[in-house]
């Protein structure tokens, strides 16, 4: 019988959560139409993004598009909505590292789709299309790092901010560069940063524009750390080693970590008390849980 409730009690809490996770920034009454900016980008192809699950339940996104620095073309902006999806389904996932291919990160948006879409309203319809993305992939219950290697620029930049940790490679470089654009971070890459370095720092780096290097990035709290290889394999075996020290246990519990964590950083006290709450009543007399009681781990 106890098993029974605690199975129901995790479903539908579960079931509720990924519908929060899910819920959408904006709707028509923004004057935002998905599907018409969908059709839009759907004519700026190039590129990919890949995503491998491994065992260890730790997932590794890569953007594909080397011959732009892995700018983001319209094709890669849906595929990346496909991806986040496809992570939010995930039941045995504990972490994920976001990389780009051939040694660099990501430079932002492909130029000749932003020329293309130009006009206020798909400019704005992009804008709210990114953001839901990217606050979707923020709070994905998997604990998440950009590995910046080469250059995160512009939209690259922003996308940095959307992972949990940053960790960086000898020569690397993180630039908010929308000044010299004519611009300001569109994506949700603003808010975040402040979030993230506090608001005197961000108006730093906005108003400047100026790179961000990986000694000054750990100096900010930008980033955990520089790792010592700079070539893609190595440093993503380095990624790896450093996010198994927060993903170390069974996938459920993990998940949760991560899910009371994002509601105390978003929800008001009491409704984040409330999700702590309801989040807790999924793994409190569940398999972990047991399992650790029955090993008497707590004082060990």
């Amino acid at each position: 019988m106890a098993v029974f409730l605690w199975r129901n009690l995790f479903q539908t809490t579960k079931a509720r959560m990924l519908q929060q996770r899910r819920a959408s920034l904006y709707n028509g009454a923004h004057d935002y139409d998905e599907e018409l900016i969908k059709k839009k980008l759907q004519q700026f192809a190039g590129g990919s993004i890949s995503l491998s699950k491994e065992h260890s339940g730790i997932g590794i996104l890569t953007l594909n598009n080397s011959r732009l620095m892995n700018a983001f073309t319209g094709t890669m902006m849906l595929e990346l909505q496909e991806r986040v999806t496809e992570l939010e389904n995930w039941k045995d996932g504990k972490g994920l590292i976001i990389c780009g291919a051939g040694n660099t990160f990501c430079s932002g948006s492909d130029l000749n789709a932003v020329k293309a879409i130009s006009n206020s309203q798909d400019g704005m319809n992009m804008c709210m299309f990114m953001q839901n993305t990217l606050t979707r992939l923020m709070r994905l219950p998997l604990i998440s790092i950009a590995l910046i290697q080469g250059k995160a620029l512009g939209g690259g930049a922003e996308l940095t901010t959307a992972c949990d940790f940053r960790l960086m490679t000898p020569g690397s470089e993180i630039r908010f560069v929308h000044k010299h654009m004519g611009l300001v971070p569109g994506w949700g890459g603003a808010t975040r940063l402040v979030r993230i370095i506090g608001s005197r720092a961000a108006l730093q780096l906005l108003s400047r524009a100026h790179g961000v290097d990986p000694e000054r990035a750990l100096h900010l709290g930008l980033s955990e750390g520089t790792l010592s290889s700079s070539d893609e394999t190595g440093s993503l075996e380095e990624a790896r080693a450093w996010l198994s020290q927060y993903t170390e246990g069974p996938a459920s519990v993990i998940q949760a970590v991560k899910k009371v964590v994002t509601a105390g950083r978003e929800l008001p006290l009491e409704a984040a008390l409330r999700t702590e709450k309801d989040v807790f009543g999924t793994v409190w007399g569940g398999p972990a849980n047991l399992e650790a009681l029955t090993r008497r781990q707590k004082h060990k």
